[in-house]
This record gives structure tokens, sequence and C-alpha cells, in this order.
């Protein structure tokens, strides 16, 4: 810059030429004016473009996430190496909202069981697997908490069936009800409150078993079978010999967005992986 200005002021025919430096001033000014303007238009332009840079590495992240545990029969088969690669796919995910508070209106919805390595669900797809008289479909977490502050209702959801006397996959269902309260940035305390089987759907065998379509249908007949329609039973959770309610337990909610909820039971209680689902009514 110094020596533009230095051959604006002496050109090459020797004589000097003081009356062209004031257009110069406003020159050089100007030209830093744009200069700046210019550095400030590009800084606001790269922000967006790193923000979706983000957020395709993040989508590229759980896509990782969800094939890992792809064939592990949602943790049942799951082979060390298999978790061990699920856990760091697990822990880059975590990585990327780490320390955002919970945001409970994300939160409210039914979302589905991908994986998890919780001994206490495992158990119950061991026995479906081992046991011909006993099938597990879907599993589900269904939060309420949309219009809550600091608190809500967590349902665990097991849809379960008895080949031949129930309907496939989706014969009955099992809830376990809990409240929850938020803890800290990303802990809620679960206060477990009872158990319930509804939606009971008997089998076409069994329907045909209790009331014949070829021959008349009795009232007792038919009465037997909306009583099966309508069951429900329910049981409040309570701790053995005191009858107080059961203590509770901290479940980590390590990872939230509008499609995955990823968690941890605190005490080594497992793993577990969500994707939203449609909303189930209970």
């Amino acid at each position: 810059m110094e020596l533009a200005f230095a051959a604006s002021v002496y050109p090459a025919n020797g004589k000097r030429a003081i009356h062209e430096l004031k257009p110069l001033i406003p020159k050089l000014f100007t030209s830093k004016k744009r200069s700046f303007h210019n550095k400030f238009l590009c800084s606001v332009a790269v922000g967006p473009d790193a923000k979706r840079v983000s957020e395709v590495e993040i989508e590229n992240k759980k896509h990782d996430l969800l094939l890992a545990v792809q064939d592990t029969q949602r943790g049942l088969v799951a082979t060390a190496d298999q978790r061990s690669i699920i856990e760091e796919a697990l822990v880059y995910v975590e990585g990327y909202n780490m320390g955002a508070p919970i945001d409970l209106v994300t939160l409210d919805g039914t979302w589905r069981l991908q994986y998890t390595s919780a001994p206490d669900v495992l158990i119950l797809l061991e026995a479906a697997a081992r046991l011909p008289f006993f099938q597990v479909g879907q599993i589900f977490q269904k939060f309420e908490c949309r219009d809550q502050f600091s608190e809500g209702v967590i349902r665990n959801v097991v849809r379960w069936s008895i080949p031949n006397l129930l309907e496939e996959q989706e014969g009955a269902t099992l809830v376990v009800s809990a409240k929850f309260d938020v803890v800290s940035v990303r802990n809620i305390y679960l206060q477990f409150e009872e158990i319930k089987v509804q939606d009971i759907n008997i089998s076409e065998q069994l329907q045909a078993l209790i009331a014949p379509a070829l021959l008349p249908r009795s009232y007792l007949s038919l009465q037997i079978l909306q009583f099966l329609r309508t069951f429900s039973a329910q049981v409040p959770v309570t701790n053995p010999g005191t009858g107080r309610r059961s203590v509770g337990g901290l479940y980590y909610l390590s990872y939230l967005d509008r499609n995955m909820l990823l968690g941890r039971a605190v005490g080594g209680g497992g793993v577990f992986v969500f994707t939203k689902a449609q909303p189930l009514e209970l």
C-alpha cells in the first residue's frame, strides 16, 4: 500500500503532484470500507453452510448407529464385537448435544426400541426366542410430558402374544408405568407405579373354540368373548415385604432430537436406542 501511495505522489516525470493526493484519500478509505464489508458478508455466509454440514454429519452418524444395531434382533444376538462397535457409534452421536437440557416437548411421544443391552429386556427377548408358546412384538417407550415443566409419565409398552390363543405379535399389551422428575440437565428419576395387561386380541382359533361360527352363538359364549376382548388387569408396583412403592431409578437421556432418543440406565442397567414412532393410544 505504501509503494502505491508513493508512486501516485511522485509520478514518473519527476514533478511533484501534490494536487493528486486529495482524490486518493477517499479512494483509500473507500477501498478499506469495501474490503471490510466483503469480509463481513463472507463471515455471515459461512454460518449456515457450517450448520448444514454439521446437520449432515449428525444424520450420517445416526445412520451408522442404526446400521450397527440392524442385525442384532434388538440386542439379543449382538456379539462382543458388535457391542463394541455399537458403543463407539453411540458415543459419537451422544457427543453432538451433550450437556444440552432435556426438551420435554421433543421428548413427548412414542419411541420404538431398536436396540438395548439392558438385562431385564434381553431376558424377555430370550424367553420369546426359546419358548414356542411366547412371542414378543414391538417394544415402545411412551412419554407424556408435553405440557409439563420438569416432570411427566413414562410408559414402557410391550406387545406380546401366545400363538394359537392370541393374535400373533400383538395379542396383548403389557404396560409398565412410571412417573418421572427431571433432576438434572440430562437425568430423570423414575418412580414405578403399576404393571398393566390390556388390549387382549384373541386368535380366530380361540374364538371358534369358544363360539363356533357354524353353531348358534349363545349369550354365554358371546359374554366370554366380550370379557376376553375387554380384559384388563393392573397391579401396583411395590417393594416386597414393606408394601411401599418400589424404589425408582435414574435414567440418563444421552441424546435427543426429533427422530432419535438414546438413553442409559444409571448403575449399569444398559443402553437404549429408540427411534420416533407413530402415536400410541393406550
